[in-house]
């Protein structure tokens, strides 16, 4: 039996915070989709039908994906950034409705989540965050963000972070404008809870659809909605479940009618087809392009805590190997070889979550240079993606790096 090969404890991968927590370089994007969504046509006779109709916002058929995440075990501040970073769509969802929100007009919301070996909360605070605004943002994290006990005597792990609404720039509906926005108000509010219409989009972006809506006096619902074709099986089966919805919502009108157009605008955060983006006009596909960004960015801080963990379970087991009399090491390498494969295949987790992060960079890049084309105001934000790109590109050269230094150590553990 030759001497034992000591292995010895892992360097942990850098945090990176300063790579996955930067603002987005599509600042401009909120606001732009949510512009297009309002220049709709409203209708070109009478007086009512010339009514400004507002509260048709773009929706993100991501917030109907309601399972937990799997995060990576035990719970550590990359995890935890990754993953709050990712229920930023839920937050959001939670601030369109008038209900949450106070009168001014910016939204902040503090949250801090804790960790210790006896379970993990989420403690929710604000300012311009009504109590029951308050409510919907702790319960779309405790449902999205699971937090698990960490192991017996392990140290607690805090993580704070905000989320920031602007009524100028996120969805927010206002009621009690006129029927027609106050009708379009209820329908942006009921989309969260129509997510069996969706449940055929759960990977892909739903088409954009058009929906003329006829409200008459003395009718406690919508006289007609008609949708515009969609041409595919499933933008038309999407149009129907959507229209039985709509015919739903109560309505009050004290002209003699109203007819206007509702243009359903949808995005997807959690979208992995690409092809599904491409029917949408070049603005809001800046704008899809910019939450899948953010999703790839919270999944790369996940696989980033996820080899950080496993790293530090290997150097536990190293520890215990090292302090175990050597006629006793025997019994410990299968336990040792499985920490190190475990660090290994999280490694190569981390390679393919900014292999991902870095595909959908370079796609939206190509976008940014298509509409640079046709508005020079674009450059500042090509330009800021394309640093973000490179920084991305260094990272992913080092973790493939990490995953080679890793690999070579496993066969050391065996004599």
């Amino acid at each position: 039996m030759r001497p034992p090969q000591y292995p010895q404890p892992q360097e942990r991968v850098p945090r990176m915070m300063r790579r996955i927590a930067i603002a987005s370089v599509l600042l401009a994007a909120g606001c732009a989709g949510q512009q297009a969504a309002q220049k709709q046509p409203q209708g070109p006779t009478t007086t009512e039908e010339r009514m400004r109709i507002t509260n048709q916002f773009p929706f993100d058929v991501g917030v109907c994906q309601t399972q937990p995440r799997t995060l990576p075990q035990p719970l550590n501040q990359n995890i935890l950034l990754g993953a709050m970073f990712s229920a930023q769509p839920e937050v959001l969802e939670c601030l369109t409705s008038p209900t949450s929100r106070g009168d001014a007009k910016a939204t902040r919301v503090a949250v801090t989540a804790t960790v210790n070996d006896q379970g993990g909360t989420h403690a929710v605070s604000g300012e311009n965050l009504s109590p029951e605004g308050q409510a919907c943002v702790r319960k779309a994290l405790e449902l999205r963000v699971p937090l698990t006990a960490l192991p017996t005597g392990a140290k607690p792990v805090e993580y704070q972070t905000e989320f920031n609404h602007q009524q100028d720039n996120n969805a927010s509906v206002k009621l009690g404008l006129n029927p027609g926005s106050d009708f379009s108000g209820a329908v942006r509010l009921g989309q969260p809870t129509w997510c069996d219409c969706y449940a055929g989009f759960a990977n892909k972006v739903p088409p954009t659809l058009k929906a003329t809506v006829e409200l008459k006096k003395g009718l406690a619902n919508a006289a007609a909605i008609t949708f515009e074709p969609v041409n595919n099986p499933e933008g038309d089966a999407l149009a129907a479940c959507l229209q039985g919805k709509m015919m739903a919502i109560p309505t009050k009108l004290d002209v003699d009618q109203l007819k206007f157009v509702y243009r359903f605008i949808h995005l997807n955060s959690r979208s992995t087809d690409a092809a599904s983006a491409q029917a949408l006009a070049p603005e809001l596909r800046f704008f899809q392009l910019d939450l899948e960004r953010g999703q790839r960015s919270a999944d790369a801080a996940i696989a980033i805590g996820g080899r950080e963990s496993a790293a530090a379970a290997y150097d536990a087991a190293v520890v215990k190997f090292q302090k175990t009399d050597r006629k006793k090491q025997q019994a410990l390498l299968p336990e040792l070889t499985s920490k190190c494969n475990a660090l290994v295949a999280a490694a190569q987790q981390m390679v393919d979550a900014m292999s991902v992060q870095l595909q959908v960079d370079q796609r939206s890049l190509a976008l940014i240079q298509e509409l640079k084309a046709q508005d020079a105001s674009f450059g500042e934000a090509e330009t800021r993606l394309q640093e973000a790109i490179t920084a991305s590109q260094q990272d992913l050269e080092n973790a493939q790096k990490r995953v080679k230094a890793d690999q070579a150590i496993c066969p050391k553990v065996n004599y």
